[in-house]
């Protein structure tokens, strides 16, 4: 019933619904064993923010932090929902990138489950912490994401082996830094306009072959292709996981036109352990932003999904090989 499980997932006690109702229906015991008491370590509390999505708060570390869910229509018990999380942008805020990144339509096609955290303050300022500028802040946020993995297993049925993450600039930043220290929980990571910091390359431990994807413009100042003293370079990034997942160090170079004169490199290298693939979409004209087919003839959205919905936490899966690519404008 939609009204038990919303007054489950309000009172933090999704886990309880998803196991037996939140506590509803209740049949009688013969050994009349008391049921245990219901917990909920992190004071989680969700509340409707709109169709389809809540927002959640929690606290962790001793600080109030919230992310937004967004659950399709398309959602049943037996989807097997894979879990995609989206990061926003240093200074900005999960809303913001929950507007523009618009996975919405492709969640609803593929019935995934899409969550929004929201970074904390460091300075004043929204932050993940990847170390580089970030260096002094205090948020474990690896912690904090893996929080929110338990906590939406708990009350959501999801593919574990089926877990993403994706962001933009600081966000890209964070999902190279889960990839590193996270691995055995995301089956693949995707970043727009981001890198890795000194400190997230230097001590990089996957625990798996992992599939990466870096979009990436040239005219991006704010993370420059050619790194800066607190971030490396693209070609640095990418070749890091080349060799990490021992895969051919040529790729297959795929070139589209942006405009009249523009073209846009792909660059897939191949021929991975897993059959995992690590690819480079480079823009000749984009600066620091989240390409869509109308403004740079890239869907970043739909690049994303495409690349990281074909993998699980072994590799290459075998049901999205023979799937169409997806082509909605976004």
């Amino acid at each position: 019933d939609d009204g038990i499980r919303d007054f489950c997932l309000s009172r933090g006690l999704g886990d309880v619904y998803k196991r037996q109702g939140c506590g509803g229906g209740g049949g009688s015991s013969s050994n009349n064993v008391p049921e245990a008491p219901i917990q909920n370590p992190y004071n989680l509390t969700c509340s409707s923010y709109q169709s389809n999505t809540q927002k959640c708060d929690l606290t962790h570390n001793n600080i109030i932090r919230e992310y937004y869910i967004y659950i399709p229509s398309s959602y049943t018990p037996s989807s097997n929902a894979s879990l995609m999380f989206v990061l926003h942008g240093y200074g900005s805020s999960a809303t913001n990138i929950m507007f523009y990144s618009s996975f919405q339509n492709l969640a609803e096609e593929d019935s995934y489950i899409i969550v929004y955290p929201q970074g904390s303050l460091l300075n004043g300022v929204t932050h993940w912490n990847v170390g580089g500028w970030t260096i002094g802040s205090t948020a474990n946020d690896v912690d904090f994401i893996e929080t929110i993995i338990e906590l939406v297993d708990n009350e959501y049925f999801v593919n574990n082996e089926r877990i993403y993450s994706t962001g933009m600039s600081n966000g890209g930043y964070m999902s190279y830094h889960l990839a590193c220290n996270l691995g055995e929980k995301f089956a693949a990571i995707a970043s727009i306009t981001g890198s890795m910091t000194n400190g997230t390359y230097d001590d990089c431990s996957p625990s798996h072959p992992t599939p990466v994807l870096q979009i990436h413009g040239l005219l991006d100042y704010v993370v420059p292709y050619d790194g800066n003293a607190g971030s490396k370079s693209i070609p640095d990034v990418i070749d890091y996981w080349v060799n990490y997942n021992s895969c051919s160090s040529d790729p297959d170079r795929l070139i589209k036109y942006s405009d009249d004169f523009d073209l846009i490199l792909y660059d897939t290298y191949i021929n991975c352990l897993n059959n995992v693939n690590v690819k480079l979409i480079l823009h000749p004209t984009m600066g620091h932003t989240w390409p869509s087919t109308a403004e740079y003839n890239v869907s970043a959205s739909n690049e994303i999904w495409n690349f990281v919905s074909q993998n699980d936490l072994y590799g290459l899966s075998l049901i999205h090989i023979s799937e169409p690519t997806r082509q909605a404008e976004i």
